[in-house]
């Protein structure tokens, strides 16, 4: 467990979150451990790749 003050070594840019989005999506991947399917999670894409 990290502690609140470590920063991560190697900081994660939107394009590398699009890109995994974009990979996750295109394999048809699974809801994850929330339960939230794809479709809902396009509902509100901007927003829930932010938390990401």
């Amino acid at each position: 467990m990290t502690k609140e003050t470590e920063t991560k070594s190697l900081p994660i840019t939107k394009t590398m979150v699009w890109s995994a989005y974009q990979k996750v999506k295109a394999n048809r991947g699974s809801a994850g451990i929330d339960g939230v399917s794809f479709l809902k999670f396009d509902q509100r894409l901007s927003n829930n790749l932010y938390k990401v």
